[in-house]
């Protein structure tokens, strides 16, 4: 029988501590849902790309913005601002970055 199951992110399952950035998750029925946190200044090309060593994220990611505001360049030039309450589908091929000097978190929902 299913039952009913209930985490925070305040006692995430998984923590990740990146340059400038940090990646908490749970996972509640199969599914994880990761909150990311970026700090001012943070931008994937400076503190993430050394790392991963592509030209830019080739990652898929599906997003809900909490709180700060974020940045996308695509690869093709097109460039989409995040605010909180805004939902976003950011495919392969892209730079972001905080804009502003308060954090930008979102929330990273699987596809």
């Amino acid at each position: 029988m299913a039952t009913v199951e209930k985490k925070s992110l305040k006692q995430p399952d998984d923590t990740k501590k990146l340059d400038k950035a940090k990646k908490e998750s749970v996972t509640v029925a199969g599914v994880t849902i990761t909150r990311v946190t970026a700090e001012p200044g943070w931008q994937w090309s400076k503190n993430l790309k050394p790392a991963v060593g592509t030209a830019s994220c080739q990652v898929h990611h599906i997003l809900y913005v909490v709180s700060g505001r974020l940045k996308v360049r695509m690869d093709d030039g097109k460039e989409e601002e995040f605010g909180p309450g805004d939902i976003g589908n950011v495919p392969p091929g892209h730079d972001g970055w905080t804009l502003g000097d308060k954090p930008v978190a979102w929330l990273e929902i699987p596809h």
